[in-house]
């Protein structure tokens, strides 16, 4: 007879692995499978996220943002580094030894809760079974009385570019170049694409962006998107949007790229390196039998309701193969929201509260609507800006790039938008998170009192800004 679980979670990615921890917290017996192997073929927890996505990526980030000021902006502090070098190599194992803590630590957390970890695929049966493949091949059937799928997401291939060796690569690849490609392409100016250009620009690479759509971040707040377009330009990422790749030939350590450009022109670059970087699609290759009963949409997304219900009683579906934004912090809270319910609490999220970010530098955050949404829906708002060059800690830091944009209602003064670039943008935009989950007018922000000096108070003027109170700023807006 085959061994029973409260709870089997398929994935031990950011959704996966919470979900699980979760559902042993609450007293369920839990197991979690997980299929990911490393570069060395062995098991580990932690999903795209940690092993080559967020997080290492994230290194690379603050290490190339730390030689760019090294070399680029110490001496107006008064500090003289003279000559400065970057070992690619000491920065790339320094990733990998955050990756490893990392997740390491997760296997560690999960014997501390009580959760049983699988080694291998899972698939889900007709009858809440689930067929267990150990990476021997042993095969092996458990029952649970409730199923979550958690499988996350794969990178988008695009025929004109397929993945060759190390030459035309996509984000995993990226994080392992052993040396600074003279000549980068990046094809897709999204999250990855942005964030991995920048490393590698940072650090001295000639990085060309090809973007097919004809507007620069159009997920973005217009005066976010304008105001990144101008300042990515100063950091020389040569971003073309309306370029839309056609073929690619590798030829020698090179690769060719055609593409048409936005005015419908055919060109040639020539690269050392190529990024694919379009986007990511749900996984659920081999996770679900024929006769599971599980529905999927039209896009490969599995169907759930606002509580991840799938169309199967008892099976649950969260993080990247469901609808909403593919982030690992959405995916987190939708496990521990299934993990409750199915331990008979209430439990909900708020999916109008979730926040997204760009680790550029400045950072781009944003949470709620922007502008182009609300006026396409005939919302009636005011808008509250405040310029971090107008904030004396970004003075003082000396990163005064962008501002923090606040909108609200124009009757309720209920804030219905919160954009950011600048420095420190991911954690900022946390306050506003928390305002408008408590249903925070603007009001309410610029009545509460911020230390001084801090990068805060630039949210704390962008509210007083909204109806024209803003102390260190001229104000459009006439006082009422």
């Amino acid at each position: 007879m085959s061994e029973k679980f409260d709870v089997i979670v398929i994935g031990g990615g950011p959704g996966g692995y919470v979900a699980a921890i979760r559902a042993a917290q609450m007293g369920l017996k839990t197991a979690c499978i997980e299929k990911w192997l490393d570069k060395d073929n062995k098991p580990r927890l932690g999903g795209t996220c940690l092993n080559v996505g967020c997080i290492p990526s994230k290194a690379l980030l603050d290490s190339s943002h730390k030689y760019h000021d090294a070399k680029e902006s110490y001496g107006v502090h008064g500090i003289a580094v003279g000559d400065v070098s970057m070992d690619v190599n000491a920065m790339v194992d320094r990733k990998d030894k955050i990756v490893d803590q990392l997740t390491s630590g997760i296997t560690g957390l999960f014997k501390a809760n009580g959760v049983t970890s699988f080694e291998g695929m899972g698939k889900v049966l007709a009858g809440k079974k689930v067929e267990f493949t150990a990476h021997d091949g042993t095969v092996t059937v458990l029952d649970a009385e409730n199923v979550i799928l958690a499988t996350g997401s794969v990178p988008v291939n695009i025929p004109p570019a397929p993945r060759t060796g190390d030459i035309i690569v996509d984000n995993e690849g990226a994080l392992d170049f052993r040396e600074v490609p003279k000549r980068l392409g990046v094809i897709g100016a999204g999250v990855i694409g942005l964030e991995l250009g920048s490393v590698w620009a940072r650090l001295g690479s000639d990085v060309v962006v090809l973007e097919a759509q004809d507007q620069f971040l159009s997920v973005c707040d217009k005066d976010i998107a304008k105001e990144a377009g101008k300042i990515f330009k100063k950091q020389h990422l040569d971003i073309r949007v309306g370029a839309r790749v056609t073929g690619s030939e590798v030829k020698g350590e090179e690769v060719e790229v055609t593409y048409l450009n936005a005015k419908g022109e055919e060109e040639k670059q020539t690269f050392d390196k190529l990024i694919v970087a379009v986007g990511r699609k749900p996984f659920t290759d081999g996770c679900l039998a024929a006769d599971s009963g599980v529905k999927l949409d039209e896009r490969g997304f599995v169907f759930v309701d606002d509580q991840c219900r799938t169309s199967v009683p008892g099976v649950f579906a969260i993080g990247d193969i469901v609808r909403g934004p593919m982030l690992a912090h959405k995916a987190s809270e939708e496990g521990v929201m299934v993990a409750d319910i199915i331990a008979g609490h209430k439990a909900q999220m708020n999916y109008d509260c979730i926040p997204s970010v760009i680790y550029t530098h400045p950072e781009l955050a944003w949470v709620g609507k922007n502008e182009q949404e609300l006026k396409a829906a005939g919302v009636s708002y005011k808008v509250g800006k405040f310029p971090f060059a107008a904030s004396g800690r970004a003075m003082a830091a000396n990163d005064t790039d962008g501002f923090v944009k606040i909108i609200a209602d124009e009757e309720t003064d209920r804030i219905l938008g919160c954009h950011i670039i600048g420095g420190h943008a991911a954690d900022l935009i946390a306050q506003a998170v928390i305002a408008m989950e408590f249903g925070s007018t603007a009001e309410d922000i610029a009545l509460t009192v911020f230390a001084h000096p801090t990068v805060s108070e630039a949210v704390h003027e962008a509210a007083l800004a909204v109806d024209g109170h803003a102390i260190h700023i001229a104000n459009r807006k006439k006082r009422k």
